[in-house]
């Protein structure tokens, strides 16, 4: 459990959280009993919820090594950050290319407290952390943060991983992400992965009322409402598959079947 001096004020130690969740489920420590015990409930609904979400976590991985080895990327901005859990998007992307640049964007007080490891970055690169909603895509790209870290005149990676599924109809997840996108230039990324129910609808429909049981509903996509995210965008191959398929390295994909696997992942180049 933690404790880690978090203002207590701003905390809510006695609902559980989704970012607390996942990182329960990852077999992390900074987790109250309430994220425990939603993640033990979740798991008996489905219970191969820890192989998605640890497929989720590795799709991150291989997808930043691609950006940085294959596209050459030195600038990422990663919106719905979570907490920390080694290696960081900017451990990946500085392991490949020291100087690479990274702004992590989160809106949880948890993660703010938990930010100061986020920003060890490597001597010849920077990170930094915006305190913003990425309903609000303004705040985060008029964040001083941001503009003194990233030149927006040069390529950046926009990661959206594992987070859009939390935003509902009315909160348009698809004109916010063209919204991150809008000021990004030529030779940009997008990558993302997007929740489903198309593999394992029964379970993973038990697993959505639990999270909006718990005040956390739930929108899961099609894979054509998937595609709606890339429209204008150049996919790069193998397009949007289920994360455990895209660019395999062999080394948590043997033995994963389609019906474990609750996201689509993707990377797209913007022209």
């Amino acid at each position: 459990m933690p404790d880690n001096g978090w203002p207590a004020d701003r905390i809510d130690t006695e609902s559980a959280h989704s970012a607390r969740i996942y990182d329960y489920i990852l077999g992390g420590k900074d987790y109250y009993p309430a994220d425990r015990e939603a993640g033990d409930a979740m798991a008996r609904e489905w219970p191969a919820l820890p192989i998605h979400m640890r497929a989720n976590r590795d799709w991150m991985n291989r997808a930043v090594r691609w950006l940085a080895e294959e596209a050459g990327i030195r600038q990422f901005l990663d919106i719905g950050t979570g907490i920390p859990t080694s290696p960081n998007l900017h451990e990946i992307a500085q392991s490949v290319a020291p100087a690479s640049r990274v702004v992590y964007v989160d809106n949880d007080p948890i993660v703010l407290t938990l930010s100061q490891g986020l920003l060890a970055s490597s001597e010849e690169g920077k990170t930094a952390y915006v305190e913003a909603d990425m309903r609000d895509p303004g705040s985060i790209l008029d964040a001083p943060e941001l503009r003194e870290t990233l030149d927006l005149s040069q390529p950046v990676a926009l990661t959206v991983i594992a987070i859009v599924h939390f935003m509902l109809d009315a909160d348009d997840a698809v004109g916010v992400v063209r919204r991150l996108l809008e000021p990004l230039p030529p030779g940009s990324y997008l990558a993302m992965t997007i929740a489903t129910a198309e593999f394992a609808p029964e379970e993973v429909g038990r697993v959505a009322r639990e999270y909006a049981a718990r005040n956390m509903p739930m929108r899961l996509r099609t894979i054509d409402e998937a595609h709606e995210f890339f429209t204008g965008l150049d996919l790069v191959e193998p397009g949007i598959v289920q994360v455990h398929k895209w660019h395999p390295d062999g080394t948590g994909e043997q033995g994963i079947r389609d019906e474990d696997i609750a996201m689509y992942g993707a990377v797209a180049r913007k022209g």
